[in-house]
């Protein structure tokens, strides 16, 4: 399988914290992965690594097969989109400001007239042509979710890396953002994401990977939910419901196990 990002004995510490070790793993070109773990388990730390936001870590990591540090700032913008868990912003700029703050990359602080098309495009894609001239800090926390993923997607990145991209959505928006994450990767695109709802991760996502001890764990059958494996990483018991071929993934109390 060609690899769009490829990890190698990477290892990353806060002083003397080791929140990293060891970590080996290769996220597919043109598919649709998902990395689960618990709060605090090193995901974020992760993400941050492999988009070159954090340095300091020991190892490798290549994007599709060059080291990431080779790469300059223009180079990773149109390599890789990177949505963070948590982002702010102290300007009042409108929904438009925002997503042409995503090409500054490209563009500088001189946007183009091409810039503003994709802006309309952007906004046409994702429903959101209601919002273009509102002030992005008066949105909602799930509205300012799908304006983030819009910013990302004016970059037009051959690879999209998520942390918890659902944080914030409401249950139309969590399928409307699977489905459009799902369709990016049936266009030719790279989706790579942390999640914590197994039931929304197996229903879209073609792999999956578990962050356990410190390491990602690829999962042995990305067919099947691996119950065994989401037991030892959050540490409680799951039950796989099948229903007309999508899987339910949900926790339940040792009684059903």
């Amino acid at each position: 399988m060609e690899l769009a990002i490829e990890i190698k004995q990477l290892n990353f510490s806060y002083g003397k914290q080791t929140i990293l070790e060891n970590v080996n793993a290769g996220f597919g070109t043109r598919r649709f992965s998902v990395l689960l773990g618990t709060n605090g388990s090193g995901k974020s730390t992760l993400f941050k690594s492999i988009t070159g936001i954090l340095s300091g870590y020991k190892g490798v990591v290549e994007v599709k097969g060059c080291p990431i540090d080779q790469l300059t700032y223009k180079q990773k913008a149109r390599q890789i989109g990177f949505l963070p868990q948590f982002y702010q912003t102290v300007f009042p700029f409108t929904v438009e400001d925002m997503l042409l703050t995503g090409r500054a990359a490209f563009s500088g602080f001189a946007p183009t007239e091409k810039d503003r098309v994709m802006v309309a495009e952007v906004l046409a894609e994702l429903g959101l042509e209601g919002l273009r001239k509102k002030r992005f800090p008066q949105l909602s926390g799930g509205e300012q979710q799908m304006v983030m993923i819009g910013r990302l997607l004016m970059q037009h990145p051959e690879i999209i890396i998520l942390d918890e991209p659902t944080n914030h959505l409401d249950v139309y928006y969590q399928h409307f953002l699977m489905n459009k994450l799902k369709a990016f990767v049936a266009d030719g695109r790279t989706v790579i994401a942390i999640m914590h709802n197994p039931t929304l991760a197996y229903q879209f996502a073609d792999d999956f990977f578990f962050m356990l001890n410190k390491t990602v764990v690829p999962a042995a059958n990305a067919a099947v939910p691996e119950l065994d494996m989401l037991k030892a990483v959050y540490n409680t018991n799951f039950l796989h419901i099948p229903h007309d071929d999508l899987p339910i993934v949900l926790p339940v109390g040792d009684r059903y196990c």
